[in-house]
């Protein structure tokens, strides 16, 4: 396979809430079927060691960073880069939805989920702080960012990611079938696809979608993981309600094509997002 072309595995499995052991197993099972399948990099859906709606579990499913059966999911990334996420339990007793980027055996970068939806069927404000950044690090893929599923319904996130020099972007998620649109769509599913080809095309990047399956006290989460090219095309995807791991192939030479074919990323003005966010934050409403 070309030094350009990398093979990402999408582990769309159901976790078991509560039992961050079990979950684990099923990690570490995971990583074992796409390491014999050579793929680079694993990614899995948002809150996979745990289970979704923790809610009264938070403080029983909470791990720190170096608990040992985090440290077993970092070790496990010797062989394969690793995308896991878990309720992270800070050293101030925070509670944190986050995401962990592991390769080589250590931590390359922690996101801290920054927008916990708060309405309809979710109360994660409740129980879990918010992040406060979108930063990038550098992967085999290059730049790269992650977003945790609300974290994607926010134009600021992707923006944000491609402005501080992302190429591809990680959505892991615990996405349930809503209708987010219209009756005769097909609610979540079809908001999630428009919506990652948009920001895919718009920004000139790769987005890998996670999103986990089965039901959990009575919500239905879909699954629909996949890849999303620079072009706005799907690479990969992954059946709804199965149980799977999805593989595709990223090129990152894409990127390159389509940014210099449609340069918006690089025709970005900042300096007008700057002055006049600054102005708005002035006067102190954004619905001025």
């Amino acid at each position: 396979m070309s030094t350009h072309v990398h093979k990402v595995a999408m582990a769309q499995f159901s976790p078991v809430l509560g039992d961050v052991g079990a979950n684990l197993d099923k990690h570490l099972s995971y990583v074992r079927e796409a390491v014999e399948a050579r793929a680079k990099i694993l990614v899995f859906p948002e809150l996979g060691l745990t289970g979704y709606q923790t809610q009264d579990l938070t403080l029983e499913v909470a791990r720190p960073v170096h608990h040992p059966e985090i440290q077993l999911l970092v070790d496990a990334s010797r062989e394969i880069d690793i995308l896991f996420s878990f309720v992270e339990e800070a050293e101030d007793y925070r509670f944190y939805v986050s995401a962990v980027y592991a390769s080589g055996g250590s931590i390359l970068h922690i996101h801290r989920k920054a927008y916990l939806p708060t309405y309809g069927m979710f109360d994660e404000r409740r129980y879990f702080a918010a992040g406060d950044s979108f930063e990038t690090f550098r992967t085999a893929l290059g730049k790269t960012g992650v977003m945790i599923c609300e974290d994607a319904w926010h134009l600021s996130s992707p923006y944000l990611l491609a402005m501080n020099g992302a190429t591809v972007v990680f959505v892991p998620a615990s996405s349930p079938w809503r209708n987010a649109m219209a009756a005769e769509d097909l609610g979540s599913h079809a908001f999630w696809r428009q919506l990652l080809q948009t920001y895919a095309q718009l920004l000139g990047l790769h987005v890998v979608f996670v999103n986990r399956v089965g039901y959990e006290d009575g919500v239905h989460f879909y699954g629909g993981s996949g890849v999303v090219g620079p072009d706005g095309s799907w690479i990969a995807q992954a059946k709804s309600n199965e149980e799977t791991l999805v593989f595709a192939e990223i090129d990152v030479r894409a990127t390159r094509r389509a940014r210099y074919t449609t340069p918006l990323v690089r025709d970005e003005r900042m300096d007008i997002v700057k002055r006049q966010l600054d102005g708005i934050l002035r006067r102190g409403s954004t619905h001025a």
